[in-house]
């Protein structure tokens, strides 16, 4: 490559002496209630839950959070746009396995902004299918209708679709794509992706893009716009919604604002290393030390630096739950979001990832049995991000909710928690029996 990588520490977070610790794991509080924050939340009742429904899945919350792999959690619930939950538990900075333990410790709240990872890829789509909505682009275009260089080296027939459900090609990204030197530069992402070959013929297999496909949507939004992508996400949505932050990146006047990342958990072993190392572009040490650097925090990474917390995050997933109008605000109309969860993916094995998940054009999908938002949430649609992060709707449970955790451990004993937390919300939300069954 023609430039390396450089991760500097952030100029706000002095180093500190090095705590051996070979689980990686936080300082745990013995009083939980000390480093836990509430947010505005209004009575269960008003939509049909109770309080010791919500205290159950607030109880399976902290339960996560003393496996002492996340610094710090964030849940919001809305129920029929009432929320139910807003919590925080831990600290946004200052507790993490290598601080030492006078190190001054910033409280998380459900106040604190974090970076979301690949949860930015369904807010991503959303824009894709506003634009397309408006007839600015259609989303069964070829990607070099727009970008005519990206159809060199057999990359002609790739369409916008292919694009948001993982079947570009492009899986991987070249290092260089990621040059903090240069990750303001819109252009020099894109240019490494029109020269990458695709590994299979466009459309055909299944393969998670974890940073590529966000890079190629959002010069698409710029070439068809003349704005960035930022720009469109602000002015159609969160601007008029009244949103603080949930666009890509932050002004730098907010970077010292953003709670930070950690690496956590016990250290990855072939071939898991191997696998992630394929699917992120770089070890993970490596995401968590780039995630936290400035250029990054205030750069454009549509597929993963998406800025923000879970009750925005919750209420972004209630647009699309409530049919696109929110506060009196059309963002889209019903039809567009029926087209954007349109299974396009099932029980097909993903070549990135190694198991079958159920995709639409941008979201993944729930599924009966086995489904990232419980058990029956066949309906549910969101996204993952990096790693136990997610942002969601479920229809038929009448509800939009948020998940945000910063410990970046990818295998820890406690792992079945954070499924366990996923399964206990939609155990303890019961469907509305009054919803049709679709999903809207």
């Amino acid at each position: 490559m023609s430039a390396k990588l450089r991760f500097p520490s952030p100029p706000s977070l002095p180093r500190l002496p090095v705590v051996p610790d070979p689980l990686r794991r936080i300082r745990v509080p013995k009083d939980l209630d000390a480093v836990s924050s509430f947010g505005a939340e209004e009575s269960p009742e008003l939509v049909g839950l109770t309080e010791a429904q919500v205290e159950r899945i607030w109880r399976s919350a902290r339960s996560l959070y003393r496996s002492g792999v996340h610094p710090a959690i964030q849940l919001c619930l809305r129920r029929d746009g009432v929320v139910v939950l807003d919590r925080a538990i831990g600290h946004a900075r200052g507790n993490g396995p290598r601080d030492p333990a006078q190190a001054l410790k910033a409280p998380a709240t459900p106040e604190t902004p974090f970076c979301v990872y690949s949860t930015s890829k369904a807010i991503t789509a959303v824009v894709i299918h506003l634009l397309g909505e408006r007839g600015v682009l259609g989303i069964a275009d070829r990607v070099s209708d727009y970008i005519p260089e990206y159809a060199r080296r057999g990359k002609g027939g790739t369409t916008i679709a292919h694009v948001l459900s993982h079947r570009a090609g492009v899986p991987g990204i070249p290092r260089d794509a990621l040059n903090l030197e240069r990750i303001h530069d819109p252009e020099h992402a894109i240019a490494l992706l029109c020269d990458a070959k695709p590994f299979a013929k466009p459309g055909t297999l299944l393969a998670y893009h974890a940073i590529s496909g966000g890079f190629i949507l959002g010069e698409i939004v710029r070439r068809a716009t003349g704005k960035s992508i930022r720009e469109v996400l602000a002015a159609e949505i969160l601007d008029p919604l009244g949103f603080r932050w949930t666009n890509y990146g932050v002004r730098p006047e907010d970077v010292d604002a953003v709670g930070l990342d950690y690496v956590t958990g016990p250290p990855l072993l072939p071939p898991l290393s191997t696998l992630v190392k394929r699917v992120l572009s770089v070890p993970v040490d490596e995401v968590v030390e780039l995630a936290t650097d400035p250029r990054f925090l205030t750069a454009v990474i549509p597929a993963g630096n998406v800025v923000t917390t879970a009750n925005e995050l919750s209420r972004f997933f209630e647009i699309l739950r409530a049919g696109g109008e929110l506060d009196g605000v059309r963002v889209l109309q019903p039809g567009t979001i029926a087209r954007a969860l349109t299974q396009q993916a099932h029980l097909e094995i993903d070549f990135s990832l190694g198991f079958p998940i159920r995709y639409s054009d941008g979201m993944m999908l729930g599924a009966k049995i086995v489904s990232l938002y419980g058990r029956d949430t066949d309906l549910a649609f969101g996204h993952l991000g990096f790693i136990n992060i997610v942002g969601w709707a479920d229809p038929e449970r009448a509800l939009s909710g948020a998940l945000i955790t910063t410990g970046k451990a990818i295998v820890y004993p406690e792992l079945p928690r954070f499924y366990g937390l996923m399964q206990r919300i939609a155990t303890e939300v019961p469907k509305v029996p009054s919803k049709p069954s679709s999903r809207l």
